[in-house]
Parts: structure tokens; C-alpha cells; sequence
């Protein structure tokens, strides 16, 4: 069946990207290690202040976020499927000279390893379509979370998930109708790199997130939607105000990012 082997095709498809990403100019490693900050606007807004805070970090790739949050005050745990993404934000730490505790797990498999309990955990920009059951990822992050915790999530818009590459033509479900299998040369941080190989993925709906999260006792505080993406990680795409790019032939006509803050439930 398509995607039954989902976690060792998609593990060996970040390893392969890891290198690559590590030496782009997309990720800038030189200048995160002279002080700049991966996290962008929208998902700092939705943080607030991390003073003192214990935060887990899932899908970190290779811990650019993780560090920033760290270098904001938090006391940060990462976690990635990707093994080689975990050795390279050990060494990432090294260099910056950052605490932080790294963690390889698949997001299910997560409190098998760890049973700490936090106070804050976040996730964001292209996770949770790697994840078939978002039932599940909403328990992982509420067994996760202190009574009280709080979940922050910044992500692409499940609409832009039903285009194609090009913004053309409407490809996808805009709900989760089962697995996409998909073969991609390059990757988003550069499109020439000398890579290619398959991936798995789901089309996960807002109300199946939102839903998801209300049903492990997640009461939704914040609930907001983008018409641009910070990141220039997508085809065809203008930089309408600095740091802020959206599709040029779609005219900031659709949502391209949501974001999401929440609160476990005291009991």
C-alpha cells in the first residue's frame, strides 16, 4: 500500500536533504553562528516571552529553530526522524555554543524515549504533512505538555498543499484522502542539488488540526491565518514587503500559513 513504509522512505529522504540544506545559502548556517535568529514574525508573536521555559521542539530538522529558541531563554529539547539532521544539530549546539538536548525519534515513538513534561512545545513550516494521524500527534503533544502548557504551531496553509509546484492548477485533495507518494529532484532550499528520491505525505484539513487538538483536551487560544510565507521556499513567488513572499500570479489571493496557540487543559 502506499506509504506503508512511510518512516524509513521519509527518513532516508531528509537524510538526503540534510547536507545540502546545511550548506545552503537558503538556511545560512554562517550567519545563524553569528547571531541571526531562524524564527520569523509570526511564530515569535505566538511564543511570547520563553524566560525560564522548558520547551520541546518536534520536527526540528536540523535545530536552527531549536537554537534560536534557546538563544531567547528557553531550556530546549529537539526531535527529528532524521538521524543525520540529529547529528548535524549536535554539532550545530557545539559551534553556537548552545545547551540543548537533541532527541531521534519519530513523533509517535517520542514518550517511549522521553517523559519529561513541558511547559511549551512547538512545531513549525512543513511538519505535520509528514504525519499520516494527526489524532496521535495532538496526543503526543498533550502527554508532552505540563497542566497548563501551551502548544504553539506556525505552518503552511493546508490550501497551499492542493496546488501543484507551479500554482497552476489545483492537484489535491484539500482533505486528508490518504497518502502522497511523490519523486522529487533537488530540494526547496535548492533546487539544483544533486539529489532526488521519493517521499511520502498527507493533506491534513484546519478543522482536522484544530479538531484534533480540542480532542486531547487543547483548548484553542489563537487562531490565524497568512496571506504570504515567510520562508521563499515555493515556485513562482514575489517578496511583496521584506521577509514576506506570496505567489506573484495569485495575487495574495489565498492563505498560505496558519498559525496556532494553545493550552493544555489544568486537569
Amino acid at each position: 500500500m502506499p506509504g506503508e513504509n512511510y518512516l524509513s522512505v521519509n527518513r532516508e529522504s531528509w537524510n538526503r536533504r540534510t547536507d545540502v540544506h546545511w550548506a545552503s545559502e537558503f538556511y545560512d548556517v554562517q550567519g545563524f553562528l553569528e547571531g541571526r535568529s531562524s524564527l520569523k514574525e509570526i511564530e515569535r508573536d505566538l511564543l511570547g516571552d520563553l524566560s525560564g521555559k522548558e520547551l520541546l521542539h518536534l520536527q526540528c530538522h536540523f535545530g536552527q529553530d531549536t537554537l534560536s529558541l534557546a538563544r531567547l531563554g528557553a531550556t530546549v529539547t529537539g526531535v527529528d526522524l532524521s538521524d543525520r539532521a540529529i547529528e548535524r544539530a549536535r554539532e550545530l549546539a557545539t559551534r553556537a555554543m548552545l545547551p540543548a538536548r537533541f532527541i531521534c525519534s519519530d513523533v509517535y515513538d517520542l514518550r517511549q524515549q522521553d517523559q519529561q513534561l513541558y511547559d511549551l512545545v512547538f512545531t513549525s513550516y512543513g511538519t505535520i504533512g509528514w504525519l499520516p494521524d494527526l489524532n496521535r500527534w495532538a496526543g503526543v503533544i498533550a502527554a508532552s505538555l505540563k497542566p497548563g502548557g501551551r502548544f504553539v504551531i506556525a505552518d503552511f496553509h493546508p490550501v497551499v498543499w492542493m496546488y501543484d509546484d507551479d500554482f497552476s492548477t489545483v492537484a489535491y485533495s484539500y482533505f486528508n484522502t490518504g497518502a502522497i507518494v511523490e519523486t522529487e529532484t533537488g530540494t526547496y532550499a535548492d533546487r539544483n542539488a544533486p539529489i532526488s528520491g521519493e517521499y511520502v505525505l498527507w493533506n491534513h484539513s484546519l478543522a482536522e488540526v484544530v479538531n484534533s487538538l480540542l480532542a486531547n483536551s487543547i483548548r484553542i487560544d489563537v487562531l490565524n491565518e497568512y496571506n504570504y510565507s515567510p520562508w521563499n521556499c515555493f515556485r513562482h513567488t514575489v517578496e511583496l514587503q521584506p521577509g514576506r513572499f506570496t505567489i506573484r500570479h495569485l495575487d495574495q489571493k489565498i492563505p498560505m500559513v496558519f498559525g496556532i496557540a494553545g493550552t493544555r487543559a489544568e486537569s
